[in-house]
């Protein structure tokens, strides 16, 4: 493949996050069930300005906007390289895009679930069993959003 082609891919990669962040971003903000946040007002967050903390020692998370435990919310994700979260399930749905790194998201014990690269999209329905995995040498980086609060029960 060409410099140019893999430009011209990367930068597509790139619009596709942009576009499916600015949807849940939009369509998530206009909700009452997010805590802080004025949809009439413009809001800027740069990066060095995300304060992420660690859920676990593998896990780091920091928030775009709302609280992800009480509702709607964008949050900030990142994953060690190599690292795959056990399977379980979210009492809600949200939708998630891939900012770094290469990811899966095997349903139901799926054993070669498509990977994910920047810019790629995918979405869980509440109660799908599932594991969030980093597959690649690097770390990776995620953003996902819901309308309603996130939360995590390991499959037994």
């Amino acid at each position: 493949m060409t410099n140019t082609a893999k430009k011209s891919r990367r930068s597509l990669r790139w619009v596709a996050a942009v576009s499916v962040l600015s949807l849940g971003v939009l369509s998530g903000c206009t909700g009452s069930s997010i805590k802080s946040f004025d949809p009439n007002l413009p809001t800027v967050k740069t990066s060095e300005n995300l304060q992420f903390q660690n859920i676990n020692p593998m896990i780091k998370m920091a928030a775009a906007y709302g609280d992800k435990s009480a509702g709607g919310h964008g949050t900030f994700g990142k994953f060690p390289a190599n690292f795959k979260t056990p399977e379980h399930t979210h009492t809600n749905a949200y939708h998630g895009v891939v900012l770094k790194g290469v990811m899966t998201n095997p349903f139901n014990g799926d054993k070669n679930p498509p990977k994910m690269q920047s810019g790629s999209y995918w979405y869980v329905p509440a109660g799908v069993e599932h594991a969030t995995a980093c597959v690649s040498n690097t770390p990776c980086e995620f953003y996902f959003h819901a309308d309603s609060a996130f939360d995590f029960h390991p499959v037994k």
